[in-house]
């Protein structure tokens, strides 16, 4: 007797069916509306991070960006592109980020809310 061997070939769906539920989202339930939410964070926090310009309080003149700093990569500094440094950053959150500057020889504390910058 002669042993035949037959090659199997798997047929896989390319267009990703398998996580299609078939029925539309809604986009108004609290579930959706709490993820575009945090989308929408995550995206602020990403243009923040990465040094995008940033205008304040609807600031014609002024533009604003973070770099980090060189020491210690968990903080940084805002610079301003009229007047140089502007203020010391000590902590980035998900919608808030706080910081400080000296004026007069007083530590003034800083906080910018990130639903609020137009970048």
């Amino acid at each position: 007797m002669k042993k035949v061997t037959i090659d199997i070939v798997k047929e896989e769906k390319v267009d990703n069916r398998v996580n299609n539920t078939g029925r539309p989202v809604n986009k108004k339930s609290a579930r959706q509306i709490r993820l575009a939410k945090q989308a929408l964070y995550a995206k602020l926090n990403k243009q923040f991070v990465s040094g995008k310009e940033f205008k304040i309080n609807n600031d014609t003149n002024n533009t604003y960006v973070y770099s980090v700093s060189n020491v210690d990569k968990n903080t940084g500094y805002i610079s301003s592109n009229v007047t140089g440094h502007v203020c010391n950053i000590e902590y980035i959150g998900r919608t808030k980020v706080t910081g400080y500057t000296f004026v007069l020889g007083r530590k003034i504390n800083i906080e910018i809310n990130l639903k609020q910058v137009k970048f």
